[in-house]
């Protein structure tokens, strides 16, 4: 009689903002990429940069003793350095990127519309659900709305990095640009670099 084999454990963690959680299950799942886990620290700390770079390192202390390898799956994301700096001295890998919209925008062509796109306010996906809880409450504009004027003043247009073609999540954000002052635009991205970015991962991670 002949035992059919488990399959291998996970040896790979993908530590990542929760505010990617959705895509990164969904790359993961499409690809049958059973050997990699995913592991998404709150959203919420993208409200408090400066907190990033020590919440990945209690994960990554958390964790480093059950996988062979480590990766974030996280973009500077306003820390100044800081968190890449944090890596290099934990010896995990961190994906290059100015910020986790640009993973979805293309890092290089992100960088190539940056000075174009100086004056714009990106949301993803993501954002747009979370717009109240994550811009306009966040930002205190529930309470003082005033400050919209002040916060915006130097921002010309609202930029949904959408990847899903949902109906509804683009008025929501066509309703997020209007109560933000702001023009609206629209840019169907999909998962933009994630796919390759993961594939590269993925392939190193399972060897």
């Amino acid at each position: 009689m002949t035992t059919k084999a488990s399959p291998a454990p996970p040896s790979g963690l993908m530590l990542a903002c929760g505010a990617l959680a959705r895509e990164l299950m969904a790359i993961r799942d499409m690809n049958g990429w059973r050997h990699l886990d995913l592991h998404c620290l709150p959203a919420d700390l993208h409200l408090r940069p400066e907190k990033i770079p020590d919440a990945v390192e209690a994960a990554v202390r958390r964790f480093q003793q059950k996988y062979d390898r480590i990766i974030v799956v996280y973009a500077d994301c306003g820390t100044g350095g800081l968190l890449q700096a944090r890596c290099a001295e934990l010896g995990v890998e961190m994906i290059p990127g100015p910020h986790c919209y640009a993973f979805f925008d293309g890092i290089a062509a992100h960088a190539a519309r940056a000075e174009q796109e100086f004056t714009s306010f990106y949301l993803t996906d993501f954002l747009v659900r979370q717009f109240d809880a994550f811009v306009w409450r966040a930002m205190g504009l529930d309470r003082h709305p005033q400050l919209r004027d002040m916060y915006f003043e130097h921002y010309e247009r609202l930029i949904y990095l959408a990847q899903t073609d949902d109906p509804e999540l683009d008025e929501r954000a066509r309703v997020a640009a209007a109560r933000l002052g702001l023009a609206y635009e629209r840019r169907l991205t999909g998962y933009g670099d994630l796919p390759d970015i993961l594939a590269q991962l993925s392939s190193s991670a399972s060897q």
